[in-house]
């Protein structure tokens, strides 16, 4: 029998971790400068989406079972 979607629901929030900690921490560790959180964030996307492109380019379609990465993530 299916979990119900309330309660699997309620064990993804259990799991997601909490967003204002990461927020201060970010921020903490870029010394309350916005910014240079801002753009550090932007860079570290902008080489995990260079990963992603590189890892695709190496494997095979039968190693990932016809899944191709996304270099979106879908709106909230």
């Amino acid at each position: 029998m299916q979990p119900s979607l309330k309660s699997r629901q309620a064990r993804l929030d259990q799991m997601e971790p909490d967003d204002a900690w990461e927020v201060e921490a970010v921020l903490a560790w870029h010394d309350d400068d916005a910014k240079a959180a801002i753009r550090s964030l932007l860079d570290d996307c902008k080489h995990l989406r260079r990963q992603l492109a590189l890892a695709e380019c190496v494997m095979s379609r039968g190693m990932a079972r016809g899944w191709t990465p996304r270099y979106e993530r879908d709106a909230l």
